[in-house]
């Protein structure tokens, strides 16, 4: 079974038997197209050859997690607004490799808690910049000898086999029934113009904890009571069945969709995503889930 089918069977099954989320397709006429997905040239590292560009990807999908410590990161700011904790992230990335270029996968290898944290702007003490050390040093082993655009090439034109082999080799990118990480990989290096991908548009949605957000803002994800209320509060929610079936709610609902519209699951994500960005999606609190996987 593929990695998009073992995702698309299991979030089919949770939602099947959900019992703290359902989902309203009538709602979900509301999900319109919008521009198609893309990779902001200022916010990412894009402008560099091939192989570095294909290492920042990598490298920034390596450490796009961490969504449970969000609001704790030191955020930075455009126009007086502070930008998301994966913008504040990308974007520092992107400083230092156009500084200083990529690190080597040696480099990788030995890199340390606080070095991270000043590339991206953070203090030391975030427990999440030891995480993304460890990540970074796990990367680092992953590669070996190889380059990045050696990872790309063993994927032999499959983003779905790529994304297997992110997810069986390093374990934070193990999100089982999801691999959101691992898939978005794929797809990021896509949007880059550094890989080329037969079977993209047969990858599902990227389930993180924004686009079931904008899913249950606009009606489409209906959540329990006391989980809405429990989220309202800014409380986090643990890894387990409620937060699972959030995840595969908004899997099964974007697969819903994908079938009406014609329009491909990731593309959907895309779109979902982007909205969140907006003002009136921010305002209203998102499920926390301290958690490497998203």
């Amino acid at each position: 079974m593929s990695i998009c089918d073992e995702v698309r069977r299991q979030s089919a099954e949770v939602a099947a038997s959900a019992r703290w989320v359902r989902i309203d397709l009538e709602a979900a006429a509301g999900v319109t197209p919008a521009a198609p997905p893309s990779l902001d040239p200022e916010r990412h590292y894009l402008e560099g050859s091939p192989e570095d560009v294909a290492m920042y990807l990598l490298t920034l999908d390596t450490i796009n997690f961490g969504s449970g410590w969000f609001p704790l990161l030191r955020k930075r700011e455009v126009d007086g607004r502070p930008l998301s904790g994966y913008f504040t992230v990308a974007w520092a990335l992107a400083d230092r490799f156009r500084a200083s270029g990529p690190w080597t996968a040696e480099q990788l290898r030995r890199l340390d808690t606080e070095t991270v944290a000043e590339v991206l702007g953070q203090t030391a003490d975030l427990e999440l910049m030891a995480l993304y050390a460890q990540a970074l040093r796990a990367f680092g082993r992953f590669l070996g000898e190889r380059s990045a655009l050696d990872v790309v090439a063993a994927a032999d034109g499959s983003a779905a086999r790529l994304a297997r082999q992110l997810a069986t080799q390093m374990p934070m990118f193990n999100d089982v029934g999801f691999y959101k990480r691992a898939l978005i990989a794929a797809n990021d290096l896509a949007l880059a113009g550094v890989a080329e991908f037969d079977d993209l548009d047969t990858l599902p949605i990227f389930a993180d904890n924004l686009v079931p957000h904008v899913l249950r803002c606009d009606g489409v994800l209906i959540y329990d009571e006391r989980l809405a209320a429990h989220i309202d509060a800014g409380l986090r929610v643990r890894m387990g069945p409620a937060e699972r079936e959030i995840r595969a709610c908004a899997v099964q609902a974007c697969e819903q969709i994908a079938q009406r519209t014609g329009i491909p699951p990731r593309e959907l994500d895309g779109w979902l995503w982007h909205r969140g960005q907006r003002p009136t999606y921010k305002a209203r609190p998102r499920h926390r889930t301290a958690t490497v996987f998203y």
